[in-house]
Formats: C-alpha cells, structure tokens, sequence
C-alpha cells in the first residue's frame, strides 16, 4: 500500500478516536444551564443572607422599645429608623428599610396584615406606637431587596420590577421600665 494512502487512512483512524472537539460542543450545551443554576444558587443564598441580617437588626432594634429606652429618650420614628440604621450592615440602603411599630393591649389583638397588595405592590405601613410599660409591641422591618437572575426564568420576586420583600419582625412585651 502506497504511504500517502496509508497515512490518510491513520489520519481517520485518528480523528475516529478523538473525542476533544466533543467536548467542546457538549460544554457549549450544557455550560448555560450550568451557570443559570450556579447563579441562582449564589442569588438565593445571598438573599436569605440578607434577611437574617435584617432578622436579627430587627431583633436588636425591638431591645431599644422593650427595655423603655426608646419610649424614655421620647424616640420619633425618625430617631428610632436612624437607630436601626446605625446597626444596618453595608448590605442595604438605609433610605429603602420601612419602619412599622405597633403597639397592643394584649397578644389576641395582634394585627399582622400583608403589606403586599393583590398586583404585587408594597405598601409600606408608617406605624410607630411603641407603647408604654406591659404593652404588647411588633416591630416590623421591610426591605425590597432586588432580584437579577429572574431575567433567566428563575423567579423569587413576589414584587413588581423583579424585588423579593425581605421583612423581620419581633413580637414580644414591654418591660415594666
């Protein structure tokens, strides 16, 4: 057999076996899918991250009206979501965490409404009755947090403009200050 046809025929022998440009093409498929899910993964993460930071300013924030601090110190809402911010990580913008505090004569009269309306807007309470010795307080604290891979058909946002409400929320009693 002449060697040029010899070597013609090891040459498919050879590209018969070699699978690298297969690869390629199996990565370009399955890479986008990949990263959507990797992303989402990350997102997800980072949003329930950032309300259990809000979860526990909440918690720490409330310690202010139980204890009689606020309420003492004659606390505005104002002065109380400054002091809330002051506890906030970088992870928000303080201008954007909603503020309600409310206060109750006994745990039976509590009124936790849904501030999210049938066509997906946030209407933010502007409640701040931090009430006084005995009384039954609930400090809620809102943020829309914003949602990017929701573009790609993952969706979490229960907002319009693609934003998850992240809340916290403390009920408990004043102490006898």
């Amino acid at each position: 057999m002449p060697s040029h046809i010899r070597s013609f025929s090891q040459l498919l022998r050879r590209f018969r076996r070699n699978r690298g440009g297969s690869t390629v093409v199996e990565f370009a498929l399955v890479a986008p899918m990949f990263f959507a899910l990797l992303f989402a993964i990350i997102e997800t993460a980072f949003m329930f991250f950032a309300s259990q930071v809000l979860e526990t300013v909440t918690q720490d924030s409330a310690r202010m009206i139980m204890t009689g601090q606020a309420q003492n110190a004659a606390y505005t809402q104002a002065q109380f979501k400054n002091y809330v911010c002051s506890k906030v990580a970088a992870l928000f913008d303080c201008t954007k965490i909603s503020v309600d505090v409310q206060s109750y004569s006994q745990f039976s009269n509590v009124n936790v409404s849904n501030p999210i309306d049938a066509s997906k807007n946030f209407t933010a309470p502007n409640n701040y009755s931090p009430g006084g010795p005995g009384d039954i307080v609930m400090v809620r604290l809102f943020y829309e947090w914003p949602i990017l891979v929701t573009k790609f058909g993952y969706d979490i946002s229960n907002l319009n403009g693609s934003k998850r409400l992240l809340s916290g929320t403390a009920a408990f009693q004043n102490e006898p200050y």
